[in-house]
């Protein structure tokens, strides 16, 4: 028996969460590096799974299949192909970074108020390794119902996460402060359970229908392909649109799509920056990640049939997030609609059913995450240092703090997809894509550009140039830790900028397979005949 290389990668930081939690309390700091080793050991795992991947061999590999509840037809059952892969690894490799940067975060906090509560810093580390296991699981499950499972177990250590460990720098009371966190906390969650919900109802609906046409019910994902494939299973056309409709709904909440975005806002500008980071480089994708692996794997005539409202739906968040980005005072939750701006192009290029588009989509979801991570770190290691998040009360840093203000601009210029960075690339492939077979919504889509050098620019410039305001004087530089957590993400940004080669061709031939699933071929390039 091989040795189950995904359920360890998933296992490790689950181990992780307890044995962080278990830490006496009064040994914080010894919590925090025991919280940091099993990240590390999951990043090491996610690497060798990268490695024994083979692009060219078949679809899921790593495969571990498991009877769970046989009477009910279900299996655990997990399988990675090129997207699920890359996906695991940026999740694997962010969080250790995440816990680099929130290493004080849930610190004891100090004051003159005696009644002033001590954070459960076990408790925070081991939230995070929490969420990590799950997440990795969502990436990994190949039954329906196991996905479902940890799609929605990933949101009771987010809630806690948002809703005990809010940014300290808010611009209200204390009082005020811990209000907002709480409602932000259950928006998110009350969103996200909605959605899951109705997806739980589409779930039970494609089990009884694979029940009545296979004899035995089941919710696995190959299973359902193979029957699909050889005749034996198949959907009435409005059975598989309502279907489709449940599962993107919750996958569409989670990305999050416009109109469904508006938890979003409020969680990154509560969470504390890392957190922050959390939820919009890694839970986030497990949104977009889904829609590529159910919606279209599963619903393929559906998919084509909901493509034009989807593709609107994705334009609207595209032009809508960067232009609420545009007027934001805040410095957290402008880089929150900046990211439903980019969720947006990550979902055009997926429904742009394109290979360029797919293909764009994918590496969007890694080059988003990082480059987000990036500008999110650096900004909250600056917004604890004045104390605020408020653009208004920031200037001239870059005279008083120059690496931070260079690593920012780097985040940032990231952001906006300047040519030479990662995001550029993912970017381009979209637009080619969509452009290809919408050549208008590929057209309006690029006036997403435009705004997001206008809303980063005018960020950069407003914070960190001009004169020195008061507060600023003596704002100190980034830290060897914080050096630490930023370079890395910036080498990466660098590096796939100029080469994103390794993790193009894992995941080409996923986006093939997925292309195939829905029928869909590139367009032809429309050549003019001769004279």
């Amino acid at each position: 028996m091989s040795f189950p290389l995904l359920t360890a990668t998933a296992a490790l930081p689950a181990v992780g969460a307890i044995a962080t939690a278990a830490v006496p309390a009064a040994r914080r700091v010894a919590a925090k590096y025991t919280a940091l080793a099993f990240s590390l050991g999951t990043l090491v795992l996610a690497i060798i799974a990268m490695v024994r991947f083979d692009p060219g061999g078949a679809r899921y590999q790593l495969t571990e299949s498991h009877t769970w509840v046989k009477n009910f037809g279900l299996h655990y059952d997990l399988g990675v192909d090129g997207i699920a892969v890359v996906m695991v690894a940026l999740t694997a490799l962010l969080i250790p970074f995440v816990m680099l940067a929130g290493w004080h975060d849930a610190d004891p906090l100090e004051g003159p108020d005696p009644n002033r509560r001590w954070r459960p810093t076990q408790g925070f580390f081991a939230l995070i390794l929490l969420v990590e296991a799950m997440v990795v699981l969502s990436f990994e499950a190949t039954d329906v119902f196991l996905f479902y499972i940890f799609f929605e177990a990933m949101l009771i250590p987010m809630y806690f996460l948002i809703g005990g460990f809010g940014d300290r720098a808010h611009p209200g009371g204390e009082e005020e402060a811990a209000r907002q966190r709480s409602y932000a906390a259950v928006k998110f969650l009350l969103y996200n359970l909605v959605g899951g919900l109705i997806m739980l109802a589409a779930i039970i609906g494609l089990y009884a229908a694979t029940a009545r046409q296979l004899g035995t019910g089941t919710f696995s994902l190959q299973q359902i392909l193979d029957a699909r494939a050889s005749g034996q299973f198949k959907l009435g056309t409005d059975t598989e649109r309502w279907l489709f409709l449940g599962f993107f709904f919750a996958f569409a909440v989670k990305a999050p799509l416009w109109p469904l975005h508006t938890w979003l806002p409020n969680a990154m500008g509560e969470a504390t920056s890392p957190v922050a980071v959390l939820i919009t480089a890694v839970v986030d994708k497990v949104g977009t990640f889904a829609m590529l692996r159910f919606c279209l794997q599963l619903f393929p005539e559906a998919s084509k049939w909901a493509t034009p409202v989807i593709l609107v739906l994705a334009l609207i968040s595209i032009i809508y997030g960067a232009l609420l980005a545009v007027g934001q005072r805040d410095i957290k939750r402008l880089i929150a609609y900046a990211s439903v701006s980019h969720f947006g192009f990550i979902i055009l290029g997926i429904f742009a059913m394109t290979s360029q588009g797919e293909s764009g989509a994918t590496l969007y979801m890694v080059n988003h995450g990082i480059s987000t991570a990036a500008l999110m770190l650096v900004a909250g290691f600056l917004i604890t240092r004045r104390g605020s998040r408020i653009i208004a009360d920031f200037g001239g840093v870059q005279k008083v703090a120059p690496v931070l203000a260079g690593t920012f601009m780097i985040g940032g210029l990231a952001t906006l997809s300047l040519p030479g960075l990662a995001p550029f690339v993912s970017e381009f492939l979209v637009l080619v894509g969509t452009f290809s077979r919408y050549p208008v919504l590929g057209i309006i889509a690029t006036l997403g550009i435009v705004l997001a050098a206008l809303y980063v620019l005018v960020l950069y410039q407003r914070t960190m140039t001009g004169p020195v305001k008061a507060g600023i004087e003596g704002m100190a530089d980034l830290k060897v830790r914080e050096v630490v957590v930023v370079a890395p993400l910036i080498a990466l940004l660098l590096f796939l900028g100029v080469y994103p080669k390794p993790v193009a061709d894992i995941v080409n031939p996923s986006v093939k397979h997925t292309l195939s699933d829905v029928h869909k071929t590139d367009p032809k390039p429309a050549l003019e005949a001769k004279k």
